[in-house]
């Protein structure tokens, strides 16, 4: 939605969501959108009977209940709603026509048309999307994933029945994955995180052979190496080869379709990640045990954290790596090898500027949140505030923010952060 944003600078109140709370039995699960023109909440507006505000407006339609509140990258508001027992998705205040027992895990294609959840009915396991549902159900799914365009849904299920306490028929192989219903024809004792490939024409899912050996398979059929664990993989944008971490002679590197490509090892490595053009591969790894980092095609970086490293991600030109660390239960972001000076209660992933040189992310001390650019906070303490996003040549910054009760969507010059 950035070419649709308004880059006017200015401030615009756009709700005071406080009367909300004055209006309603109480409120919860407030979302904005990606240009900043909405906010949104779900409200109980009577007795076991709640709907959905967005900009001081109620939706029509009321429920018994809703959750999982959000807008998609079209900028549809979506949520998980239930009446009579029954659970579906609602979208803009239409209800999806196919009920199911429960549903939960939405997610959208990068363009926001598709919508997919995980659902059960009648003690079986699928997913429907765009409120269609899987025409062949199983005993159990999880691991639900969807492709980038939204055309396929996948989840790893349970495709034989298992009495209980039957070991035999376990490690006989039970597990396999499901790609729009129909289930790959070989079985495995165990199928974990999977991932499709970006045109969404093949799956890869890490699975477990028999009770000592794992691998990666793509489309069903297995890589020829067996190794002590692996973890979830993903595929090279440039080689169309499938990627995963995977355990070795006590140890933890990368492999691409089996073949080790990363020249040293790692006490843990997982999370990887490709630049957008391919030319570099990156992990979060542990260079030894109790001290977390990032490596970069295998080279560690010398800052590392003693309690974790997460939500790593590539600068859009590839030549920069944002991430969080955390040490002594405090967060802090750090780029390029080198930790911002401030500690936060919590953090959320870095977003870099289009141009790469900018880096941004929503932050929280002391119950209250704001924005942080380059190491710089923004002057604003707030009740909430959402991810900063940078206009296109990078010079201002949308921050979308809630402080004492109202909504207000601004746009600003990153100097007036940076100062």
């Amino acid at each position: 939605m950035d070419d649709s944003i308004n880059w006017d600078t200015g401030e615009k109140l756009v709700a005071d969501t406080g009367q909300w709370k004055d209006k309603f039995e109480w409120v919860e699960e407030f979302q904005a959108t990606p240009d900043g023109e909405k906010i949104a909440a779900i409200v109980k507006i009577d007795d076991m009977e709640f709907s959905v505000c967005i900009n001081g407006e109620t939706w029509e339609a009321s429920f018994d209940k809703i959750w999982h509140l959000r807008f998609g990258p079209d900028g549809r508001l979506t949520g998980l709603i239930s009446t009579e027992g029954e659970w579906t998705v609602a979208v803009d205040d239409e209800a999806w026509e196919n009920k199911f027992a429960y549903a939960w895990g939405t997610k959208f294609s990068l363009d926001g048309k598709n919508i997919a959840v995980a659902i059960q009915q009648d003690m079986k396991y699928g997913a429907a999307i765009n409120g269609e549902p899987w025409q062949t159900m199983f005993e159990n799914m999880n691991n639900f994933t969807m492709s980038s365009d939204g055309s396929k849904t996948a989840g790893a299920v349970q495709a034989v029945p298992l009495q209980q306490a039957d070991i035999f028929g376990f490690q006989e192989g039970t597990f396999t994955a499901a790609i729009d219903s129909k289930a790959w024809d070989r079985k495995f004792v165990n199928v974990w995180g999977m991932s499709f490939s970006p045109d969404g024409a093949k799956l890869a899912a890490e699975v477990r052979t028999n009770l000592y050996d794992y691998t990666i398979a793509v489309d069903g059929d297995l890589w020829a190496q067996r190794f002590d664990c692996v973890w979830e993989p993903i595929f090279n944008p440039r080689t169309g080869g499938v990627v995963a971490p995977v355990r070795t002679s006590g140890e933890w590197t990368l492999a691409e379709d089996g073949r080790i490509v990363w020249d040293r090892s790692f006490v843990q490595c997982w999370h990887q990640m490709f630049s957008p053009d391919a030319s570099k591969l990156a992990a979060i790894v542990a260079p030894k045990y109790g001290r977390w980092t990032i490596a970069i095609d295998g080279q560690p970086w010398g800052t590392t954290f003693a309690d974790m490293v997460a939500d790593a991600v590539f600068s859009p030109d590839g030549a920069r790596v944002a991430a969080l660390g955390k040490e002594d239960e405090q967060w802090t972001i750090v780029v390029d090898d080198a930790p911002w000076t401030d500690a936060y209660d919590m953090a959320w992933q870095p977003v870099f500027s289009p141009d790469s040189r900018n880096v941004g992310a929503k932050v929280e001390k002391n119950g209250r949140y704001t924005i942080v650019i380059n190491g710089r906070s923004w002057k604003c303490e707030c009740e909430a505030v959402w991810d900063p996003v940078f206009s296109p040549d990078g010079s201002k910054v949308l921050v979308r923010s809630i402080e004492a009760g109202k909504y207000f969507r601004r746009v600003l010059p990153i100097t007036e952060i940076m100062g």
